[in-house]
């Protein structure tokens, strides 16, 4: 029987579980030292930073269970506020008065290798959708887009 999952590591340079491989290499940048994080074995680590020296202040600190804890902690949090400000990048919205109605329009990208697509939403203040089109992954969504998008009777914008 073949198991997906890796044997955990527990070296001074090396520590993993079954998700997250910390290593700790040369900085390239000085003399010291720098640890990086891995998550399921990826070709690019999610995080590297810094890494103590020990106490003959030429090799590093080896690693150990809390310090690997706290990496691992570190690297999930990089890498959600990275999902966030690339969600935040894809999915804009502005909120607009027309008549007295509150409209809140939103704009989604979806990134593709071949050709992102993005679409442009009215919603009403209940998030019922008023009209939906496809519109160029380009799109600039700001009040003065929205309003002309709206008052167009919500046609598919040129630009």
């Amino acid at each position: 029987m073949t198991s997906d999952t890796q044997e955990p590591i527990q070296e001074a340079r090396v520590w993993s579980d079954e998700h997250w491989t910390a290593r700790v290499i040369k900085n390239e940048d000085d003399d010291g030292w720098a640890v990086a994080m891995y998550l399921d074995n990826g070709a690019e680590p999610a995080l590297v930073g810094p890494w103590t020296m020990g106490r003959d202040k030429k090799n590093p600190k080896p690693l150990d269970t809390a310090a690997f804890h706290t990496l691992v902690k570190t690297a999930k949090e990089v890498i959600r506020r990275s999902e966030q400000q690339l969600h935040a990048q894809l999915n804009k919205s502005v909120a607009v008065t027309v008549g007295g109605q509150r409209i809140r329009v939103a704009l989604a990208i979806v990134p593709d290798e071949e050709g992102a697509t993005a679409t442009l939403r009215a919603l009403d203040e209940f998030d019922a959708e008023m009209a939906c089109v496809p519109v160029r992954p380009t799109f600039k969504l700001n009040v003065d887009s929205a309003q002309a998008w709206i008052a167009s009777g919500f046609e598919k914008p040129s630009r």
